[in-house]
């Protein structure tokens, strides 16, 4: 993918995927949300400021999720000295206020998904969480059952590496057939602050579907994500890889090799020790063994409503 010499991706003619998506920064003439009827709250998480909605537009299922995007330091100035503040409690030199921010200063970003499956639904459905322990042979006896019977669709990510959706957001783009892959931003950065920088790394092969399938033969691909990852977000954002937590999740929220980079100070969701597996230790366990994540025992959490876990307590681990 051509990029200009400031490091951003060079604009190419629109598609009809373009249209079909809107232009980055365009203002919708055509609100999904405007006539959105709430049937329910799936989660509301008030240390993250989000809320999860499920309801229906025009007939059809549909979850919409507000987020209180982060203060910038860019806007601080102007936050401070055209805001409103109305005054809720003084004592002595303490006092508290409520600021009534511009709206251009007071976005709230909004995720739409229409429509909705019921999985969908249920991903974001506050549910009680649990810790299951899987060995080598539960994953072929009971993991690799499941996955392959159910239909979870990685057609949005086969999309963006046929340049059919999101190409203008690819940063890095590396076209080997066997150790390449794509670098762009996670939705759930706003590129503004480097302080919860979060880019994600999809490879091109399409036989690779986890951790678990991971050989020494793949450390070629490994190493050159690393490599190319943190140069290019050295080169595009001045963040070193000293900086950088780069890790791969097991379970994968999509199966389909990616790895995930976010900048330390983020605490990313996602970046516990049940779930995340640092790329360092994945290359280092391989290079010792190459059939180490064919045998070895690995935890992740399972939500209550999770086909998976039912399976495992089906077959008497839970």
């Amino acid at each position: 993918m051509a990029e200009s010499e400031n490091g951003r991706a060079a604009k190419r003619p629109k598609t009809d995927a373009d249209n079909e998506r809107g232009d980055v920064g365009e203002v919708s003439s055509d609100s999904p949300v405007s006539d959105f009827e709430i049937t329910r709250i799936l989660r509301d998480c008030s240390r993250e400021k989000n809320i999860f909605i499920h309801g229906k537009v025009k007939d059809q299922d549909a979850v919409v999720i507000l987020e209180k995007t982060p203060i910038r330091q860019d806007t601080l100035s102007e936050l401070l000295k055209s805001s409103q503040l109305k005054l809720e409690m003084k004592n002595d030199i303490y006092s508290t206020y409520q600021l009534q921010a511009p709206a251009h200063l007071n976005e709230i970003k909004t995720t739409v998904v229409c429509p909705a499956t019921e999985k969908h639904v249920k991903k974001y459905l506050h549910q009680e969480v649990f810790l299951v322990e899987e060995s080598g042979e539960d994953y072929r006896n009971i993991t690799l059952p499941y996955i392959s019977s159910q239909s979870f669709s990685v057609q949005w990510v086969h999309n963006i590496l046929e340049k059919k959706a999101e190409a203008d957001r690819i940063v890095f783009e590396d076209p080997d057939p066997d150790t390449g892959f794509v670098l762009l931003p996670d939705f759930k950065w706003d590129q503004k602050q480097l302080q919860d920088l979060y880019l994600i790394a999809i490879v091109h092969r399409r036989d690779v579907k986890s951790l678990r399938d991971l050989t020494s033969e793949h450390l070629p691909l490994l190493t050159n994500i690393r490599s190319k990852g943190e140069d290019t977000i050295q080169q595009q954002y001045g963040v070193p890889p000293s900086k950088l937590r780069v890790y791969l999740h097991y379970q994968p929220s999509y199966y389909h090799l990616h790895v995930h980079f976010t900048s330390l100070e983020y605490n990313a969701p996602g970046c516990g020790v049940e779930r995340a597996h640092l790329l360092s230790d994945v290359i280092q366990n391989l290079k010792a063994d190459s059939s180490y994540y064919h045998s070895r025992s690995l935890a992740f959490p399972l939500r209550a409503d999770d086909g998976l876990l039912l399976r495992f307590k089906e077959a008497g681990k839970l």
